[in-house]
């Protein structure tokens, strides 16, 4: 879904009703694709992804009426979380087995080289490539700017193509 089919579909939410009625319209269409990203921002970790994505959706009830951008402060607050938890993990020195995986071993490998980007990385590679949102969608939910974004996104392709290697091919 693009930018202004998005930006419509919001405004007609906004104008359907209340503000509670928005965030269950936005989990009944958002929910699975905020998961699914979230999974691959955690590197696998499901009950990260479902904690943080319950929690969000959870404060977006809470704060409904101060919410200018449900979509948005879903995905940002549920990121965040996430990103919190990974962090109190890390610091408190617990062992992250990798997931159990049902994937392809590529998919497995693309998890593990997730894993080793920097947060903000991350999370920009996983809403624009995963989840398909614009550069100015990714700095909007993310706060921060566009070029901030681009300079993740650089980044993160180049240090990708570090750890999973250069597979192009030619047909020759």
């Amino acid at each position: 879904m693009r930018e202004t089919e998005r930006v419509r579909k919001a405004e007609a939410i906004r104008e359907e009703g209340s503000s509670g009625d928005a965030i269950e319209h936005l989990f009944r269409d958002e929910a699975r694709s905020l998961w699914r990203a979230l999974v691959a921002f955690t590197g696998g970790r499901r009950e990260v992804a479902e904690d943080a994505m319950a929690e969000a959706f959870a404060r977006a009830l809470r704060f409904a009426d101060g919410i200018r951008d449900p979509r948005a402060y879903v995905y940002a607050t549920a990121f965040r979380l996430a990103a919190q938890d990974l962090r109190r993990e890390r610091r408190d020195g617990a062992e992250i087995m990798p997931p159990e995986s049902e994937q392809a071993p590529e998919a497995d490998e693309v998890m593990i080289a997730l894993r080793k980007l920097s947060t903000n990385q991350r999370a920009t590679v996983v809403l624009h490539y995963y989840v398909d949102l614009s550069v100015r969608e990714v700095s909007r939910v993310l706060g921060i700017t566009p070029a901030t974004v681009k300079v993740h996104l650089f980044r993160a392709r180049g240090r990708l193509r570090a750890l999973l290697g250069d597979e192009e091919e030619t047909d020759g």
